[in-house]
This record gives C-alpha cells, sequence and structure tokens, in this order.
C-alpha cells in the first residue's frame, strides 16, 4: 500500500490508513516509537511507561497479605 508524505512544519508526516492501524492496534493519540534499518522506516507501538507510585496506587499491607498464601504460621515471623 502507497501513501503520500505530507509537510508537517520542518518535518514529514504520513496518515497510516485504517486497516493497517487496526491491525498493528493503533488509535488516535498512541505513541510509536520510529527507526531506520538500512534504508527501512520501522514504526512499532511505543511500550507503555510505569511509574510505580501509580502501579502501587490502593497498595495497604492489608492488602499485600490478602494478595499472598504465606502458608500457617510456624515460629517468630509475625511482624506487627
Amino acid at each position: 500500500m502507497q501513501v503520500v508524505l505530507a509537510r508537517w512544519g520542518n518535518s514529514l508526516g504520513l496518515r497510516i490508513p485504517k486497516d493497517v492501524a487496526v491491525r498493528v492496534g493503533l488509535r488516535e493519540g498512541a505513541r510509536v516509537e520510529v527507526d531506520a534499518e538500512g534504508n527501512r522506516i520501522v514504526i512499532t507501538p511505543a511500550r507503555p511507561h510505569y511509574v510505580l507510585a501509580d502501579l502501587l496506587r490502593g497498595m495497604t499491607p492489608e492488602a499485600m497479605r490478602d494478595a499472598f498464601d504465606w502458608g500457617p504460621v510456624r515460629g517468630r515471623e509475625i511482624a506487627e
């Protein structure tokens, strides 16, 4: 499939056809990585950037106890 490049400020831009975007899971606002490999342009969906604080939001000591089955108590491992 061929598309036409267009000027976008000092850069060039291209439109990704809908069927191609759907096949690779892209949608409006998605971030992609652009790289050159020899004479080819490679566009791949960007990996998500996680923030530890966001991943741990709502996690409490009580929730951590419920998330893991540590087995029966066998000694002095109870920490208060």
